[in-house]
């Protein structure tokens, strides 16, 4: 694994509005991401949850976008990209990276990206959070997520 998460107290949040997408290839995968960023969020007492899911992490971007629209103070993305025998993973991957920034940096709000970006499918067991996982990128998006919400508010 790439290090240890640092010991972050989790803040409450009760007021903001915070929207979980992921993408829908390799759905146990997503779903166990799902999970660990709801179990985040409710821990931070954030009321208003929800999830939605997207046909690949390339829609991830423009569903964050919504979000935004939508009224959400805050995107968590999760999904997971799997590395085949072309170069589609490194555009997918590319991709979806550029435009999340973008969708942060335009509407100024953050999005914790927790899109697993792997080279085979014990990679991504193992960052998934699930029973035996190393990590858990779900659960520590949404802690960025909620991090950044408490800079910006602190800030306000």
């Amino acid at each position: 694994m790439a290090g240890y998460s640092p010991q972050i107290k989790i803040r409450q949040l009760a007021s903001a509005k915070v929207m979980i997408i992921s993408s829908s290839w390799h759905l146990d995968i997503c779903n166990d991401l799902v999970a660990g960023a709801r179990r985040a969020l409710e821990q931070a007492a954030v009321k208003t949850i929800s999830v939605q899911f997207v046909p690949g992490a390339f829609e991830i971007p423009l569903a964050a976008q919504y979000a935004f629209d939508a009224g959400f103070d805050a995107v968590v993305a999760v999904g997971l990209v799997l590395k085949g025998e072309t170069p589609h993973f490194d555009y997918v991957c590319q991709g979806v990276t550029k435009g999340v920034i973008d969708v942060s940096l335009k509407y100024g709000k953050p999005i914790g990206y927790g899109v697993l970006m792997c080279n085979d499918l014990d990679q991504a067991i193992a960052r998934c959070g699930r029973e035996g996982s190393q990590e858990d990128k779900g659960f520590d998006s949404a802690i960025a997520v909620i991090e950044l919400l408490n800079l910006k508010n602190s800030n306000s």
